[in-house]
Protein backbone atom coordinates (compact mmCIF):
# COMPACT_ATOMS: atom_id res chain seq x y z
CA UNK A 1 0.00 0.00 0.00
CA UNK A 2 0.75 3.15 -0.99
CA UNK A 3 2.01 6.51 1.66
CA UNK A 4 -1.13 7.77 -0.71
CA UNK A 5 -3.35 5.02 -0.12
CA UNK A 6 -2.86 5.28 3.68
CA UNK A 7 -3.41 8.25 4.59
CA UNK A 8 -7.23 7.66 2.48
CA UNK A 9 -7.74 4.58 5.13
CA UNK A 10 -5.97 6.69 8.52
CA UNK A 11 -7.35 9.70 8.94
CA UNK A 12 -6.27 10.47 12.86
CA UNK A 13 -3.67 8.72 15.17
CA UNK A 14 -7.08 6.87 16.89
CA UNK A 15 -7.56 4.68 13.41
CA UNK A 16 -3.66 3.59 13.41
CA UNK A 17 -3.92 -0.66 14.31
CA UNK A 18 -1.83 -0.48 18.39
CA UNK A 19 1.42 -1.87 17.90
CA UNK A 20 3.39 -3.36 20.92
CA UNK A 21 5.96 -1.38 22.34
CA UNK A 22 8.69 -3.36 23.52
CA UNK A 23 10.39 -2.92 27.08
CA UNK A 24 13.73 -1.49 25.03
CA UNK A 25 12.71 2.18 24.76
CA UNK A 26 13.78 5.50 25.73
CA UNK A 27 10.46 5.33 28.43
CA UNK A 28 12.79 3.67 30.48
CA UNK A 29 15.89 5.48 30.01
CA UNK A 30 16.63 8.91 29.47
CA UNK A 31 18.68 9.05 26.11
CA UNK A 32 17.92 12.73 24.79
CA UNK A 33 21.42 13.78 25.30
CA UNK A 34 22.54 11.44 22.20
CA UNK A 35 20.71 13.82 19.58
CA UNK A 36 21.86 16.27 17.13
CA UNK A 37 18.94 17.80 16.07
CA UNK A 38 15.26 18.42 17.97
CA UNK A 39 11.69 18.44 16.51
CA UNK A 40 10.22 22.18 16.05
CA UNK A 41 6.41 22.70 15.57
CA UNK A 42 4.76 25.03 13.64
CA UNK A 43 1.40 24.75 15.51
CA UNK A 44 -0.53 26.64 12.25
CA UNK A 45 0.56 24.02 9.94
CA UNK A 46 -0.67 20.86 12.61
CA UNK A 47 -3.99 19.11 11.80
CA UNK A 48 -3.38 17.23 15.04
CA UNK A 49 -3.75 13.97 12.90
CA UNK A 50 -1.41 11.84 15.70
CA UNK A 51 0.65 10.60 12.83
CA UNK A 52 4.15 11.91 15.05
CA UNK A 53 2.68 10.22 17.75
CA UNK A 54 2.41 6.91 16.21
CA UNK A 55 5.63 6.72 14.05
CA UNK A 56 7.87 7.74 17.19
CA UNK A 57 10.37 4.59 17.80
CA UNK A 58 11.57 6.58 21.66
CA UNK A 59 7.61 7.48 23.02
CA UNK A 60 8.86 11.09 23.13
CA UNK A 61 5.74 12.67 21.52
CA UNK A 62 2.82 13.28 23.80
CA UNK A 63 -0.91 13.62 22.82
CA UNK A 64 -4.06 14.59 24.44
CA UNK A 65 -6.77 15.16 22.64
CA UNK A 66 -7.84 18.16 21.35
CA UNK A 67 -4.20 19.22 21.74
CA UNK A 68 -1.09 19.91 19.73
CA UNK A 69 1.24 17.35 19.94
CA UNK A 70 4.54 17.97 22.41
CA UNK A 71 7.85 16.35 22.40
CA UNK A 72 9.78 15.20 25.55
CA UNK A 73 13.15 16.30 24.97
CA UNK A 74 14.74 13.71 27.84
CA UNK A 75 13.78 11.05 25.98
CA UNK A 76 13.81 12.07 21.99
CA UNK A 77 17.08 11.08 20.15
CA UNK A 78 16.62 13.17 17.31
CA UNK A 79 15.64 10.47 14.51
CA UNK A 80 13.25 13.00 12.86
CA UNK A 81 10.76 10.57 11.53
CA UNK A 82 8.21 12.54 12.88
CA UNK A 83 9.43 14.95 10.75
CA UNK A 84 9.26 12.79 7.58
CA UNK A 85 6.15 11.29 8.41
CA UNK A 86 4.11 14.56 9.18
CA UNK A 87 1.64 15.02 6.32
CA UNK A 88 1.45 18.54 6.43
CA UNK A 89 5.13 18.89 6.91
CA UNK A 90 4.51 21.10 10.67
CA UNK A 91 7.48 19.36 12.06
CA UNK A 92 11.30 20.33 11.33
CA UNK A 93 14.13 19.12 13.05
CA UNK A 94 16.90 22.14 14.05
CA UNK A 95 19.96 21.39 15.38
CA UNK A 96 20.24 21.27 19.04
CA UNK A 97 20.65 24.60 20.92
CA UNK A 98 19.08 26.79 18.01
Amino acid sequence: MTKEELKGVYKTYRDLPLTPITSVNSAANRTGFWKTFKPVMDAEKCIKCGICWKFCPDVAVKMKPGELPSFDLEHCKGCGICAHECPKKAITMVMEGE
